[in-house]
């Protein structure tokens, strides 16, 4: 696979998105890599430093989960669904913050899914020149509501 753009595969609008691009997608893993940098996707988001609190590193994998899902969902002429974060475990991060310059790559592998709920492990490791840097880590558990769910859990219960 060639690398692409992040944004063609998700739901969300500049500023929103937070991966540059797609290194792979696979029927079961996702691979996809920013850089953290003031020119770039993440600057609305870094600190006084440079750097990007580690905080971000759910949204990081939950935006990979995303990339996949809207990956798939294009090989059949669909265009990016909105899903749903229903919770994580076990995340932990080794870094208060991933620091200017870094390259991060973002990969979700994924556990267990069914109709409309996966699970997937995330990593997230500093991109150097031998042996990448695992500095995050954790298991998203998510949602594919339909649309019309969508909507009642957006706008209420239809009368």
């Amino acid at each position: 696979m060639s690398t692409l753009t992040a944004a063609g595969y998700l739901p969300h609008d500049t500023p929103m998105v937070l991966l540059e691009n797609v290194v792979s997608v696979t029927e079961e893993t996702a691979l996809c890599g920013v850089v953290v940098s003031p020119d770039g996707v993440l600057a609305p988001f870094l600190n006084e430093r440079g750097g990007l609190p580690a905080w971000y590193a759910l949204e990081l994998i939950a935006q990979t989960i995303g990339v996949w899902s809207g990956w798939h969902g294009a090989q059949s002429g669909q265009p990016p669904q909105v899903g749903m974060l229903l919770g994580g475990r076990a995340i932990k991060c080794s870094v208060p913050e991933f620091v200017a310059g870094s390259e991060l790559l973002i990969s979700v592998s994924m556990v267990l899914r069914d109709e409309k709920l996966a699970s997937f492990e995330g990593v997230i490791s500093i991109k150097q020149e031998k042996d990448n840097l695992q500095v995050a880590q954790g298991r998203l558990n998510t949602y594919q509501p339909a649309k019309d769910e969508l909507i009642t859990l957006t706008q209420g219960k239809k009368e």
